[in-house]
């Protein structure tokens, strides 16, 4: 059983600077080990959190990194709804992270035609993605799933994570790497996503929770276990599991201080 550290502190500051050290520990961890850091990235609010203290350290080998994002919207990369956007003003647009280490999708890519039912979870923005996946991650041998060094995750109002939504058939996809939604609650509809396999088997996983919104879906969470929250299915199989929260959203919760 997966045993979460969770962490809750007064500001979004606070956050954002432990949130910071966690990573630049990783990295240097990551690039001893295997001379990169494979890290993904969501979107949301938490970019913004992510770099307020990250972009100025400067003790971290950004050009080790390789960037992928957990999930992203089929827009335009320079739409204010594309997670890449969202982090290329909060992070990328200050860090020397080489361009071809962050992987973006190709939304030119999409099918006009959404997928005839919906256990056809693949659209050819999904598959490309997934091959820059597997460019990186397969290369030297033959693996089941990607092994990523960190991926920073957020969580909804209704518990989902990445673009895996409650009762949604994605949850039980055991194959794909990536998946396409073209039916996601949350607008825009249509999305591609790292399944809930890919997030298991990642080394460390993070959740980045703020604001008194998310104190009712974190007490669902952490107390009521058989609610099957997608976001209460992360669960790294070898890996750690992180909770960044600030006090307005763990309000809620019986949290040793």
């Amino acid at each position: 059983m997966v045993h979460p550290i969770v962490k809750s502190f007064a500001t979004s500051n606070e956050l954002s600077v432990s949130l910071a050290k966690l990573v630049t520990e990783l990295s240097a961890k990551s690039i001893e080990a295997h001379d990169r850091f494979t890290v993904g990235i969501s979107g949301g609010s938490l970019p913004k959190l992510l770099g307020a203290d990250l972009k100025h350290r400067k003790d971290i080998k950004w050009d080790k990194w390789e960037v992928f994002f957990c999930d992203e919207r089929i827009v335009p990369l320079d739409h204010e709804d594309s997670n890449y956007f969202v982090c290329k003003n909060e992070l990328f647009d200050h860090v020397p992270i080489p361009p071809e280490k962050i992987h973006t999708i190709k939304p030119e890519l999409a099918s006009d035609n959404d997928p005839k039912n919906e256990e056809e979870a693949t659209d050819p923005v999904s598959v490309e993605y997934e091959q820059q996946l597997i460019d990186v991650f397969a290369k030297a041998s033959s693996i089941k799933f990607p092994l990523f060094d960190l991926l920073l995750l957020g969580v909804g109002p209704d518990g989902h994570t990445c673009s895996l939504f409650p009762g949604h058939p994605l949850l039980d996809e055991n194959v794909l790497w990536v998946a396409y939604i073209g039916d996601s609650p949350k607008p825009p509809p249509k999305r591609v996503t790292l399944t809930l396999p890919v997030v298991n088997h990642a080394r460390n996983v993070a959740f980045v929770a703020t604001g008194s919104g998310k104190q009712d879906i974190l007490y669902q969470i952490f107390e009521d276990p058989s609610s099957n929250l997608p976001s209460q299915l992360v669960k790294p199989v070898n890996g750690k599991l992180y909770w960044f929260l600030d006090d307005a959203a763990s309000s809620k919760l019986n949290l040793a201080k």
